[in-house]
């Protein structure tokens, strides 16, 4: 039998940050990489907040350059109870950027189609076959490798029989407009069992609006999501209200809790991002992982297409994070949540320490809380001008 003469070295199944970071890294090692994206432009109706912590500004290179006016700078976080009581919980040097995230999704994909990428968007994912060396994706041409970068319901993986999600949190998130909170220099995040089992709810001041929004557990009734959002919106009235306000535009979808799943990998395919479950169990946050991980793929798919390794697929998958100590937490959490002992305890060490694993990575590094412990919102707070 002939060899297969390959019309790409690579196609990419999805434009997101895991997809993108892979396809650039691989354009720029001088492959023929497609990227193939169901949507009409990188960055349409996305599920993400679009968060980035700290660690992926300083360790990934990708992101150099990127333009101000997509990012907006948090130094802290504001954890509430069901109460309403709140701390402030910040880390030295620690900060979250929140983003424009469909331009930011945009600009990657600019920075992939600029290192020599082949973006090719309103084409969705149906059927692969494998051929000698490779794959065969009917009206797409021949493929010597394949990612599947295509979200927590994977086309790739049902296709190839490789491991899907089955744990997740539902999210619905809200942005309002010319809208402003108090304290927008923190991350607002809301303890509530009733409204958010198993997760959170959140608010923040984004790149020109403030996004709002809650998640809970799928096996929560998810039909009643939207009225588990006007419930916390009311909720949130004292602080802020958006009652009344229609917002701008609105996110919602799955987001897989479980982990990495089980067969992330087989010869010459590989899942990453959400269809790989790199996301956190405990803050649902994928960004840092799904950039790093989509790099180093495509440095090592780029290795082994070069002859200088062998097909990387099983072994780099036991890179992946395992997630031990935040999936405990998120059995803890979906076993032990209770509103009155958060109420109760919002102030103690030991919240503030597992605080520590959950937002800033590591354990009791904190600014002094202030002297006057946990305090109230008042109204008169929330009326005020935020200093934007």
């Amino acid at each position: 039998m002939s060899a297969v003469n390959f019309d790409n070295d690579c196609v990419v199944v999805g434009a997101s940050f895991a997809g993108l970071a892979c396809a650039t890294s691989l354009a720029r090692a001088g492959f023929r990489v497609r990227v193939l994206e169901k949507k009409a432009e990188p960055g349409e109706k996305l599920h993400t907040s679009g968060i980035i912590v700290k660690d992926a500004i300083d360790q990934i290179a990708l992101l150099d350059g990127l333009p101000s006016e997509l990012a907006r700078r948090i130094d802290g976080v504001r954890l509430y109870a069901p109460c309403l009581r709140s701390i402030d919980l910040s880390a030295p040097g620690y900060y979250f950027l929140a983003t424009d995230t469909p331009r930011l999704m945009r600009w990657l994909a600019g920075r992939a189609t600029e290192a020599g990428a082949t973006m090719q968007c309103r084409t969705p994912f149906a059927s692969v076959e494998r051929i000698e060396g490779g794959f065969r994706l009917p009206g797409l041409g021949t493929t010597r490798f394949l990612i599947g970068a295509d979200g927590p319901n994977s086309a790739v993986a049902r296709a190839l029989g490789l491991g899907r999600n089955t744990e997740f949190l539902f999210g619905l998130e809200h942005e309002y407009r010319g809208a402003a909170i108090p304290s927008p220099e923190r991350l607002h995040c809301f303890i509530d069992r009733r409204l958010a089992p198993g997760y959170i709810g959140w608010m923040l001041a984004g790149v020109g609006v403030v996004q709002v929004g809650l998640a809970r557990r799928v096996s929560s009734v998810r039909s009643d999501i939207k009225g588990a959002m006007r419930a916390f919106l009311g909720k949130l009235a004292p602080i802020a209200d958006f009652r009344g306000i229609p917002p701008a535009s609105v996110r919602a979808g799955r987001i897989p809790c479980g982990g990495v799943v089980r067969k992330a990998a087989a010869r010459r395919v590989l899942l990453l991002g959400d269809a790989a479950g790199l996301v956190s169990p405990v803050t649902a946050g994928g960004v840092h992982t799904a950039l790093k991980h989509g790099l180093a793929a495509g440095h090592a798919i780029a290795d082994f297409l070069a002859g200088r390794r062998e097909d990387p697929s099983g072994t780099f998958v036991a890179t992946y994070p395992r997630y031990r100590v935040k999936r405990a937490l998120r059995w803890c959490y979906d076993h032990f949540q209770s509103d009155i002992v958060f109420d109760l305890m919002l102030g103690t060490r030991l919240v503030r320490t597992a605080a520590g694993i959950v937002y800033f990575h590591h354990k009791g590094v904190f600014d002094e809380l202030p002297s006057e412990g946990p305090t109230r919102f008042a109204r008169e707070s929330a009326e005020a001008p935020a200093n934007q």
